[in-house]
């Protein structure tokens, strides 16, 4: 990655976007960061992956990259495919001095945390989470699933994961097509990601959440970070922002297991700990900003 060549201007340590528009949309960002959305993926991007999802926690230095980040910015929203709640469990983001304007859109937006009331708001779940739950033991057995595959209940979502199994990625692609057919009789839809597949509703996607609290915030920049295949909607979202003159910068939380994203991404950090590092910086840059550096 590089860095600015002027060792004066106070962006000179950050890291330059390869694309052109990444370029404008960093400088748009700084040059106004009151008026940013900062929108970032929880597992892969804030929190590094595990092998047990229960098991994962933030970055040990994300909470104060946050905290020191979200009072330079519009907005700061964790955009995750978790309940919101224990999103901001494993992140640690309760009660948090300078997070009083976080927001967590959990389970892809069906469900928002606010950090200044710590309330949870949610429409009713889709009926057809509970029918594919009380079915899928049964199709997993059949399919063969074997030792290692295991279920996350995730509540308006369920998730097969793979990770465990002996061999990881057979495993996955042998239970795609039995988990489609599943989750199609019973109206949801199958989201791929890193050695898992979540059965959900349709109409829940990061790309959708992001867009209406971008839309919503009236944010005249946005700073998107992920991961996985599940973020490509809000890469999407953030390229159409794009045309419709809302700056957008993408950053990919490097992984070898998915090349989808590094290969849209206007910058490509060395996973949760690339991202923190970014946000810090961002954040001293925009502080700097507003002292008159």
């Amino acid at each position: 990655m590089g860095s600015h060549k002027d060792s004066e201007n106070p962006k000179a340590t950050l890291p330059t976007p390869v694309t052109p528009a990444g370029r404008d949309a960093l400088d748009a960002i700084l040059a106004d960061p009151g008026r940013t959305v900062v929108a970032l993926d929880f597992d892969g991007t804030l929190a590094p992956i595990v092998p047990d999802p229960e098991q994962a926690r933030a970055h040990p230095d994300a909470v104060t990259a946050l905290a020191a980040l979200a009072p330079r910015v519009l907005s700061v929203a964790v955009v995750t495919g978790r309940p919101a709640d224990v999103a901001v469990r494993h992140g640690g983001f309760a009660g948090v001095p300078g997070l009083e304007h976080l927001t967590v859109l959990g389970h892809y937006g069906a469900e928002r945390w606010d950090a200044a009331t710590d309330t949870v708001t949610a429409p009713p779940p889709h009926p057809g989470v509970a029918a594919v739950r009380a079915e899928l033991p049964a199709v997993l057995e059949r399919a063969g699933a074997g030792e290692g595959t295991w279920i996350e209940e995730k509540g308006r979502a369920v998730a097969v994961h793979t990770r465990r199994a002996a061999d990881p990625q057979a495993t996955f692609e042998a239970l795609r097509a039995p988990l489609t057919d599943l989750a199609t009789r019973h109206g949801l839809i199958v989201e791929p990601g890193r050695m898992v597949l979540e059965l959900r509703p349709p109409g829940m996607d990061k790309g959708v959440a992001l867009r209406r609290h971008v839309v919503d915030s009236a944010a005249t920049a946005v700073l998107y970070a992920g991961d996985d295949l599940g973020d490509l909607p809000a890469f999407a979202a953030v390229e159409k922002l794009r045309g419709e003159g809302v700056p957008g910068l993408l950053v990919c939380s490097g992984s070898t297991e998915v090349t989808e994203l590094s290969e849209r991404a206007d910058l490509v950090v060395d996973g949760p700990e690339g991202v923190v590092r970014l946000l810090a910086r961002i954040a001293e840059v925009a502080g700097a900003g507003a002292g008159g550096a």
